[in-house]
């Protein structure tokens, strides 16, 4: 008989995704083992192999083993057997000769009657060569886990590097778990989406599943309990989540089950571009258990509602927004896939900081009391020019929120608006050191950028970077910036130069004057100058000539077009 001993575990392996269960059916398979299935059910994944001769081995069963004996000391097959259920084991290997000929028929009948698979080893196979196959089984299934997981980093790190990078990783994320993906605000409210949700389960009775209960306390300490029970049904805990890997049963936890903290359940989902109304509601549930709106909040948990599992992930450094996904399959690797995604989503929606959300809220207040930009400007961190830059997505799109918030991020800079939408720009402020602030193009995005300016002429600075925007959208350029006035122009004095701006362009009105600069910044283009200024391009041509008539000038004449461009830089209109 085996001394008492714990299952013995198997090699150290690296940190990484937690290792696999093996099915059962894939060890039957193994034809040189010669095992064969002679009562319970066909399905069951192990965790562990232990060999023991005990009359009950409850006491030192962890869940999930293959349980390997020979019958010394079976006198109840019965009791024996619910020991074993009751344990968590969660196959039975019993070895024939030299203690029984055969299986004992009331061994059949007991593992069939409590549910637990039994396996006939045959003399030709002994308990160790089992143990190996199993170990093996692993560590195959250990690697092929651990190539999906290094795939799908490199997926997410590739979408967080799209334009649009928030909706990329969901989606992404989406599509390596199996399952729907989404942002959600504390409220459960949704901004992004992405994949399939789950169809909402019923029984075979046509009801839905029972809700689970909703309990907080502290969390368990991490790893294995000690007596190696899974917690009771329909109950919660909130905390930190427990080691990485599978529960110590060795089963998915049951259904109507809420843990918070633990790995989330993820798979392939059945149907539907959006989740069912339960499901929602119980991820707006998980959603509140880990927002960041109270102290102690756990930063992770999950749910299994019917046939879907629930996850719900804190995103560190957001304002309260969650990461949560539903899938109907769960794998070893997805607690690190979507821990991946966390870390992604966390840098891509927080808040800038170059310059911190005092200084920001500092600046704001000053400024509704009554000070001016000069005096709110050093709170930002701009000790020199400033730049105004106007952005488009380059395929049309509209920018939320958060995608206008990474291309601020990108640009260096949180001051950001993202718009009203009805096809308004995202517009950015860019604090200068000494240094004007440099501007570079962004994938995705079409952008105009004005010239360094003072604090105090932003809403100068700010028309021109709507005409570089018109002038970019209108010659396909990434970016395009208003350079300020140099070379001969810079020779006269700013004063008189306005003065004769004023006079010359005094009969037009502004828009007409803006369709002048325009056009002559087009050089004398119609289609593109109906491009900029999003009309059709006889309006252009009916505005051309309106200012030909009111100026009593010739515009196909270069000598006047380079007066009259010089007088309209002067930013007179």
């Amino acid at each position: 008989m085996d001394e008492p001993s714990m299952p013995t575990p198997p090699p150290a392996s690296p940190p990484g995704p937690p290792t696999p269960p093996v099915p059962l059916a894939e060890l039957l398979s193994r034809e040189e083992l010669g095992l064969r299935r002679i009562a319970g059910p066909a399905d069951a994944d192990l965790l562990w192999v232990h060999t023991s001769e005990m009359a009950d081995p409850y006491p030192y069963l962890l869940g999930g083993e293959l349980l390997l004996s020979a019958g010394v000391l079976l006198t109840d097959p019965d009791h024996y057997v619910g020991r074993l259920v009751e344990a968590g084991a969660a196959a039975l290997g019993f070895g024939v000769r030299p203690v029984h000929e055969t299986v004992p028929a009331a061994l059949i009948e007991a593992c069939d009657r409590h549910g637990l698979p039994l396996l006939e080893v045959p003399p030709a196979t002994p308990f160790t060569t089992i143990a190996r196959a199993v170990w093996r089984l692993m560590a195959e299934a250990r690697h092929r886990e651990l190539r999906r997981v290094t795939r799908a980093q490199q997926a997410l790190a590739t979408a967080a590097a799209r334009p649009d990078p928030v909706p990329a990783v969901l989606h992404q994320l989406a599509a390596q778990l199996g399952g729907r993906a989404a942002l959600l605000t504390a409220r459960g409210e949704e901004i992004h989406a992405a994949g399939r949700a789950p169809a909402e389960a019923t029984s075979a009775t046509g009801r839905r599943p029972a809700e689970g209960n909703l309990t907080a306390g502290r969390p368990p300490a991490e790893g294995t309990p000690a007596s190696g029970r899974p917690p009771a049904e329909g109950t919660l805990t909130a905390g930190r989540p427990p080691a990485e890997g599978t529960p110590a049963s060795g089963r998915p936890p049951a259904e109507g089950t809420l843990t918070s903290g633990r790995p989330p359940a993820e798979g392939i989902p059945t149907a539907g571009r959006h989740p069912a109304p339960r499901t929602t509601a119980a991820l707006t549930r998980l959603a509140r258990v880990v927002a960041r709106e109270r102290p102690g909040a756990p930063t992770s948990a999950t749910d299994t509602h019917g046939d879907t599992h629930l996850a719900a992930y804190a995103l560190g450094g957001a304002e309260g927004l969650v990461l949560a996904l539903a899938t109907r399959r769960r794998e070893p690797g997805d607690h690190t896939v979507a821990g991946i995604a966390v870390v992604l989503l966390s840098l891509l929606a927080a808040p800038h900081q170059g310059a911190d959300a005092a200084g920001r809220s500092a600046a704001l207040v000053r400024m509704l009391l009554g000070a001016s930009p000069a005096e709110a400007a050093p709170l930002l961190g701009a000790t020199g020019p400033w730049k105004v830059i106007h952005a488009r997505r380059t395929n049309g799109a509209p920018a939320d929120a958060l995608t206008a918030g990474a291309l601020g991020a990108s640009l260096g800079t949180a001051l950001v608006d993202a718009g009203r939408g009805d096809g308004e720009p995202v517009r950015v402020l860019l604090p200068g050191t000494p240094e004007p602030p440099r501007v570079t193009p962004q994938p995705g995005w079409t952008l105009g950028a004005s010239a360094p300016t003072p604090v105090t002429a932003l809403d100068a600075a700010d028309h021109q970077a709507a005409r570089a925007l018109a002038h970019a959208q209108a010659t396909r350029a990434a970016l395009t910036t208003d350079a300020p006035a140099s070379g001969l122009a810079a020779l006269v004095p700013p004063e008189q130069a306005a003065a004769h701006a004023r006079a010359l362009l005094a009969p037009l009105t502004a828009p007409l004057a803006d369709t002048l600069r325009c056009w002559l910044s087009l050089h004398g283009n119609w289609d593109r100058t109906a491009v900029a200024l999003a009309v059709h391009r006889n309006t252009v041509r009916q505005r051309i000539g309106r200012c030909g008539e009111l100026l009593g000038m010739d515009l196909d004449d270069m000598d006047v077009r380079t007066e009259l461009w010089f007088a309209l830089r002067q930013g007179a209109t």
